[in-house]
């Protein structure tokens, strides 16, 4: 009797311990489940207002929707206005300074890691589609994705021949097939391909990263003739002016006549305005792509489970300041558009004011993944911002840099610091002049404050906060620069501008006021830490 009794508590307490292990495997994969899934779409050359809700010249329903139903930044930037550093600053959570990628030359360094592999860690499946160009990769796989597909550098809007017949490749894990659509549809089908065949058991994430709207923008057949009746406007700060080239370096106006100018284009006659038609064509491609991403999600019931970002990579300029493309620190060159969506998680029609950039992306998505944000990251996570939360400490100020490119030898090294209110832009290695704006009440940047002496002291402190920023994770300021292997794009159009003079302030003689004026002033936190050490003693 005693032997059956205990066979039955032995088969009771079995019974137990098998439902107490299903219980916990069900409540690990509810865990995992409640993960949210994140959708990150990043396009190539999309400026700040190349959206519909900004711009009423364009259509752009599906992105309009995104900022309607859920988060729209405000004031969104990129630390770096060119595509290899500005990725690899979204990937690593970086400043260009430290992760290496300093030029669109430059690869990263062998020791990087990609906040997906963080992801990884912590249960995610992860997949990236699109333009990886980072510094001299390639399009070999790269870690932290379960999925890889990409191309080569820029890619090609539609499938061409080399010499030699050759179709243009994607990469697809390691195997390289043909190219054999408009690459915008086609990367959208092998992301939503993807999507229907993943491991479902997992929350996943999905880097999409379009070549569009990169140059020269070509738009897919069916957006061949859109925007024909459009007029596309020109920027005041266009007309070669004195009012216009007011208190502006002189490689701004020398850059005029360049490769990133209005006056030679890419070395060419182009229509600027036309090449924004085209800009603006190529970009509605894009649009139907998110689309197709926002139906999947609804349709497989995962719009509620999945929070969607939209984000370009960088600006870009079309005859601001007499200058075309980006690198530069101007609005349109370094301020982007940046969406997030995700029904019953942001509340909709949120507008944030805060200023948010390229490296607090890596932060944000490992928050939301319930991952660790590691400590060399220089960004923070934008998602208690997103959520209406209460911040009590967000950024005062982020830097702007962007290292002098041999090809491209017409936009100078360039350091800015920006703030809510001003904005410092320095200029390294080239014997030029400062620029001071006002961003609230001249957000064109047409008014050079750098001169104006109630300013002085506000200068003074942003170059001291600059220069703290430059400094990298090993306690150093390191102007890197890349090898030079040929002259670069260094022509002129022989009938078009002539190059700038020198400042009227700078010319003097001896005996005139200033000529000793240019050593340093205290910053005003500098200051204040005098009358602290005083008040102490």
């Amino acid at each position: 009797m005693s032997s059956k009794i205990d066979a039955l508590k032995i088969t009771v307490l079995s019974l137990s311990l098998c439902f107490s292990v299903s219980s916990l495997s069900a409540t690990v994969n509810k865990t995992v489940k409640q993960k949210k899934n994140v959708i990150y779409i990043l396009t190539d050359d999309q400026r700040y207002d190349e959206v519909g809700f900004l711009n009423p010249r364009i259509d752009t329903p599906n992105m309009d929707k995104l900022a309607a139903g859920g988060v729209y930044f405000k004031n969104a930037f990129v630390t770096t206005a060119l595509c290899s550093p500005s990725r690899a600053t979204i990937l690593t959570g970086q400043y260009m300074h430290n992760h290496g990628v300093v030029d669109n030359n430059n690869p990263a360094k062998e020791s990087s890691v990609y906040f997906p592999s963080y992801l990884q860690e912590v249960g995610y499946e992860t997949s990236f589609f699109g333009k990886w160009h980072m510094g001299g990769h390639g399009d070999s796989p790269q870690p932290g994705f379960d999925h890889w597909l990409s191309f080569a550098g820029q890619g090609h809007y539609y499938p061409k021949k080399d010499k030699k017949g050759r179709t243009n490749k994607i990469n697809i894990n390691g195997e390289r097939v043909d190219q054999k659509g408009y690459i915008t549809d086609e990367l959208t089908d092998y992301a939503v391909d993807w999507l229907d065949k993943r491991d479902s058991d997992k929350p996943f994430f999905m880097y999409l990263s379009h070549k569009a709207v990169h140059s020269n923008f070509d738009p897919a057949p069916r957006h061949k003739d859109q925007y024909s009746d459009v007029a596309i406007e020109v920027p005041e700060s266009q007309a070669d002016t004195p009012e216009n080239y007011a208190g502006k370096p002189m490689w701004v106006k020398n850059q005029r006549n360049s490769w990133h100018g209005v006056d030679f284009p890419y070395h060419s006659e182009m229509d600027v305005q036309e090449y924004k038609r085209q800009y603006h064509r190529a970009l509605s491609a894009v649009d139907d792509s998110l689309g197709r991403v926002l139906k999947w999600l609804k349709d497989n019931n995962l719009e509620n489970d999945t929070i969607v970002m939209l984000m370009g990579d960088n600006g870009f300029m079309f005859g601001e300041h007499g200058l075309i493309d980006k690198r530069n620190a101007y609005e349109e060159s370094m301020r982007v558009p940046l969406l997030a969506y995700a029904p019953g998680y942001f509340k909709p029609g949120t507008v944030v004011d805060e200023m948010v950039a390229n490296l607090d992306i890596a932060p944000t998505i490992l928050e939301i993944a319930g991952a660790k944000k590691p400590a060399h990251f220089d960004g923070d996570s934008w998602l208690p911002l997103a959520k209406n939360k209460e911040v009590n400490q967000w950024r005062e100020n982020f830097l702007y840099e962007y290292y002098w490119e041999f090809n491209y030898p017409s936009t100078p090294t360039t350091f800015a610091l920006r703030t809510d209110n001003y904005k410092l832009i320095q200029y390294h290695g080239v014997w030029d002049t400062e620029e001071l704006y006002d961003l609230k009440n001249d957000p064109k940047e047409m008014n050079n404050l750098i001169n104006t002496p109630k300013h002085q002291p506000l200068i003074a402190q942003m170059r001291h906060d600059l220069f703290n920023l430059l400094v990298n994770k090993k306690g150093d300021n390191v102007i890197p620069y890349t090898e030079k292997y040929t002259p670069g794009a260094v022509y002129r159009e022989r009938d078009r501008g002539e190059t700038a003079d020198f400042p009227d302030n700078w010319l003097k003689k001896e005996g005139d006021d200033g000529l000793r004026t240019f050593l340093r002033i205290k910053p005003i936190k500098d200051k204040k830490d005098d009358k602290k050490k005083s008040a102490k003693h």
